[in-house]
């Protein structure tokens, strides 16, 4: 690990106490949303940064976690000194609904059944995931977002936000991402 990294880092979990209608009409109990933090959140509550990862990413966007071989997917652009300064921002990064890495998703325990939701997990939209980030975010009182930061399936996310929170963040950054 270098002096530059932001550490050792561990995953956290957000319950969320009420159910999410989701855009196929169906509705998931108990989500269970994982995320990482990296900084620390200013008293006025303005310095949060949203990170949104791409289809293979997940929570664990920088540092490391004990007994890591490499450091979180975006190592290289979140941590102090670095263009996400950790030092002046507060980063929150969530594993998206669906996403399996701690967020509820098909490997999750339907509470319905008991079992694994497998095939059973429903259709959910990049919409419906940017709801669950919205949930976790103002979990932390926050009322505005200095920024939301996305590449890829990340972008779609921040596109998103726009459309569906659009006073939510100071900054959208949509990177390599197309129309929604």
């Amino acid at each position: 690990m270098n002096d530059e990294s932001v550490g050792v880092v561990e995953t956290k979990y957000y319950n969320i106490d009420e159910p999410i209608e989701l855009d196929s009409g169906e509705v998931l109990n108990d989500v269970t949303v994982a995320y990482e933090t990296y900084g620390e959140l200013n008293k006025e509550k303005s310095n949060a940064i949203l990170i949104c990862h791409a289809l293979t990413g997940d929570a664990h966007a920088a540092g490391w976690h004990k007994g890591d071989k490499k450091p979180g997917w975006w190592e290289i652009v979140i941590g102090p000194g670095k263009a996400i300064d950790s030092e002046k921002y507060f980063i929150i990064c969530s594993t998206v609904l669906g996403g399996c890495k701690g967020t509820t998703g098909p490997s999750s325990i339907n509470p319905e059944t008991g079992k694994e939701y497998g095939l059973d997990f429903p259709v959910i939209t990049i919409k419906d995931m940017v709801k669950v980030q919205k949930k976790l975010i103002d979990s932390f009182g926050i009322n505005q977002l200095a920024a939301i930061i996305g590449g890829s399936m990340g972008g779609m996310q921040v596109l998103q936000w726009m459309v569906t929170y659009p006073k939510m963040m100071k900054k959208a950054i949509p990177i390599a991402t197309s129309a929604m």
